[in-house]
């Protein structure tokens, strides 16, 4: 079974970076994958990939030993198998509010008995190997996103499912959800607070927490903290960046805005 870099680096008590995917180009992806992430994750939710995208992508990816994500649009089991029958080594499922959504995911995410997942793998056994069946449950990755006040009131029982391998923070949704500004790399005390509250339960229950950032500086903070699956900014968002950066340098000291955006 092909290694999943992410669980490699838990065990060695290391934090993963990850970089957010959401223009549908395999050419993109695979520029993308030689870069030096550890993970990168293809959003099917926000972003502007669906299905048919996703493949070429993951193949892109597969070239490289970067450790291939999908964040769903929901918690359907469908979309779910089907990604990870296309090779994906860990499904993001947002807006987890309650331990029952939380137990349906994961349950999706695994082979029975453990789970529901249907059987089928196709393209992950080109990837990952012929003995997939038998790894793919103690391999493939549950990360549960908790960015509604629901979520955050039933987090510590959402960490302490078995089944949850980490909890990821929608830090836009989180925000909005209570009441606040919407920003990614929050220092509003009471974001910070909540951010404490999931990392909290996370170490508890001996799970992995993660969280979504624009910013290098603000990451580090965050890996500092504890926090061991940080991601920084979009492809898009890369793009945009160093585009607004080149013409901004050759016209002059125009103010042409910022292009960091959370997903």
């Amino acid at each position: 079974m092909r290694e999943n870099r992410l669980r490699t680096l838990w065990r060695q008590g290391e934090a993963a970076l990850c970089a957010w995917l959401s223009i549908p180009s395999s050419f993109s992806a695979e520029i993308m994958a030689h870069t030096g992430f550890d993970c990168l994750t293809l959003d099917l939710q926000h972003g502007l990939i669906d299905y048919q995208a996703a493949v070429p992508m993951l193949q892109a990816i597969s070239t490289t030993g970067v450790t291939p994500l999908a964040r769903v649009p929901w918690n359907d089991p469908g979309v779910i198998m089907k990604l990870l029958d296309a090779g994906c080594y860990g499904i993001i499922c947002p807006m987890i509010n309650t331990v029952d959504e939380a137990a349906a995911f994961a349950s999706a995410c695994r082979y029975p008995p453990v789970g529901i997942r249907s059987y089928g793998p196709k393209r992950a056994m080109l990837y990952a190997g012929d003995d997939y069946p038998t790894a793919a449950n103690d391999t493939v990755l549950a990360i549960a996103m908790i960015e509604t006040a629901a979520g955050l009131t039933n987090v510590d029982a959402i960490a302490a499912l078995p089944g949850i391998d980490a909890l990821y923070i929608g830090p836009a949704d989180l925000s909005l959800a209570l009441g606040r500004s919407q920003r990614t790399d929050q220092t509003d005390p009471v974001l910070v607070e909540a951010l404490e509250t999931i990392l909290a339960a996370a170490r508890r229950h001996g799970k992995i927490a993660g969280l979504h950032t624009a910013t290098p500086a603000y990451a580090h903070a965050m890996i500092e903290k504890g926090f061991q699956l940080v991601t920084v900014a979009t492809d898009a968002g890369f793009l945009e960046a160093e585009a607004r950066r080149v013409v901004k340098a050759v016209r002059g000291n125009h103010d042409f805005g910022q292009a960091a955006a959370p997903y």
